[in-house]
C-alpha cells in the first residue's frame, strides 16, 4: 500500500464530509434532528481514520528506518565474514556448505560459488573420515566448541593440516541446526618446530596486527591474545574509591589478555605508539609449538605482577617507592652515561596509584631523592636512576 496516497485519500475524504455537512445542513427536506447526528458520526469516524492513516505513516517511517539499520549492520557483519583472514563456513548440522567466505576458498583453492553445498566431509583425508564423524557425534552431545586437528586435501593442491574449532548451533527447542567452522592452516615448519632466531617472526606472520597511538586504550577480548612487537603497554585496575591501580607493564615481546586475570576491571592502555600481533586463545591450545613459545612470556606477565604485588604490600611508602623504581629499571630501563634511563616517562600521579599513596607524598619524595643525587631527569622529563638507587 502507498501509505503517503492513502493519507491523502483520507484527508480528501475528511474535506468533502466538512464540505457536504455545510451543504445539506441548509435543504429544507432533511429534518434537522436528523441532520447533525449523522454527519457527526461521519465526520467522527474520518477523524479516525484521518489519525489512524497519520500513525500508519509513522509506523512506517519507523519500520524504514529499522530495515535500512538492519540492513547496515548486515552488511557490516557480512564483510566482517567475508573478508575474515582466517577460513570460516557455515554448514547444516549434516555438514553441507551453506555460508563460506573468502580465505576459506583460498585456503581450499576452490571458486567460493562452487562450494556452496559441498560436504566438509569431502575435504577431510579418506583414512580419518570415520574419526572426523565420531568426533562430530560427541559434539552434538555438548554444548562446548570442539577443537579438531585433520589432514585436508584442497582440489588440485598439496594436503596440509588444519586445526577446526566447531561449534554448534542450536534452536530453541535444542536440536542442533547449523555449525560454524574456523579452519587455520597449521604450516609444516610449525609442526617440525623453529630455531630461537625465527621465533618472533613466526609469532607475528600471518596474523592480524594492531597499532595504538600513546594514550590510546586497547580493547580486550577474553578469547584473545595481545603479543607487542613494539611500544609499552599499561595494564591496571581500579579500587573501589575509584583510583586506579597498576597492575603490569607489558613490554615488547610479551603478551597480555584480559583472559589472564579474574578481575572484573582490567584495561590496557598504550604508553607509547604500540604495535599488536592478535592471536586467538584456541590456536596457542592447538598449536604446540606457539603454545612452547608463549608460555614463558605469560610466565614472565605473571610474574611481574606477583612483583608489583610485593611492592605494594610494603609497610613504608619510601620502600614502595624505592621497589618501584627499581622494577622499572629492570623492566624499562636502559643504560646510559649517568646511570639508568626510564625510556618512558610517568606521572607523579600513575607513580603513586603504583605505591598506593597520594600524588603530594610522591612529589615530596621524589624532590627528596633529587637533592641526594639519586635521581635525576633528562632534557625530555625522563627519569634517570643512579646506580646507587
Amino acid at each position: 500500500m502507498n501509505i503517503e496516497l492513502f493519507i491523502q485519500q483520507a484527508e480528501a475524504l475528511h474535506k468533502q464530509l466538512a464540505d457536504l455537512y455545510q451543504t445539506a445542513s441548509v435543504l429544507p427536506w432533511i429534518p434537522p434532528d436528523l441532520l447533525p447526528q449523522a454527519f457527526k458520526e461521519l465526520y467522527s469516524n474520518s477523524k479516525m481514520v484521518q489519525l489512524a492513516a497519520e500513525e500508519l505513516y509513522q509506523q512506517n517511517e519507523e519500520l524504514l528506518q529499522t530495515r535500512n539499520k538492519l540492513e547496515a549492520e548486515r552488511l557490516y557483519y557480512y564483510n566482517l565474514f567475508e573478508f575474515a583472514p582466517d577460513a570460516y563456513f557455515v554448514t547444516n548440522s549434516e555438514g553441507i556448505i551453506q555460508e563460506v567466505n573468502l580465505a576459506a576458498a583460498k585456503l581450499l583453492n576452490i571458486p567460493k560459488q562452487t562450494l556452496y553445498s559441498q560436504s566438509m566431509i569431502s575435504f577431510i583425508r579418506i583414512e580419518e573420515r570415520e574419526s572426523f564423524r565420531s568426533e562430530l557425534n560427541q559434539l552434538f552431545q555438548s554444548d562446548r566448541d570442539k577443537e579438531l586437528v585433520l589432514r585436508l586435501q584442497p582440489d588440485d593442491g598439496e594436503p596440509f593440516d588444519g586445526a577446526f574449532t566447531v561449534a554448534v548451533v542450536r534452536n530453541h527447542h535444542g536440536k542442533p541446526t547449523s555449525l560454524r567452522w574456523l579452519l587455520r592452516q597449521i604450516n609444516q615448519h610449525q609442526q617440525q618446530g623453529v630455531g630461537l632466531i625465527n621465533r618472533e617472526k613466526f609469532i607475528s606472520e600471518d596474523r592480524p596486527v594492531y597499532t595504538y597511538t600513546k594514550g590510546e586504550d586497547i580493547p580486550l577480548n577474553p578469547l584473545v591474545l595481545f603479543y607487542i612487537c613494539q611500544g609499552l603497554v599499561k595494564l591496571n585496575t581500579f579500587c573501589e574509591t575509584g583510583g586506579e591501580i597498576l597492575v603490569g607493564l607489558a613490554t615488547p615481546q610479551m603478551v597480555f589478555s584480559s583472559s589472564m586475570t579474574s578481575l572484573p576491571i582490567y584495561q590496557a592502555t598504550a604508553l607509547s605508539d604500540v604495535e599488536l600481533v592478535s592471536i586467538h586463545v584456541t590456536e596457542v591450545a592447538l598449536n604446540p609449538v606457539l603454545s612452547h613459545i608463549l608460555s614463558p612470556k605469560i610466565n614472565q606477565r605473571l610474574k611481574q605482577t606477583e612483583s608489583l604485588l610485593v611492592i605494594f604490600g610494603k609497610r613504608r611508602v619510601e620502600d614502595r617507592l624505592h621497589h618501584l623504581l627499581q622494577f622499572l629499571k629492570q623492566e624499562i630501563g636502559e643504560p646510559v652515561a649517568e646511570g639508568t634511563r626510564l625510556n618512558v616517562r610517568f606521572t607523579h600521579e600513575e607513580i603513586a596509584s603504583a605505591c598506593g599513596t597520594t600524588r603530594v607524598t610522591i612529589t615530596r619524595l621524589i624532590g627528596k631523592l633529587q637533592q641526594q643525587g639519586l635521581i635525576s631527569f633528562d632534557a625530555k622529563k625522563h627519569m634517570i636512576l643512579r646506580e646507587c638507587c
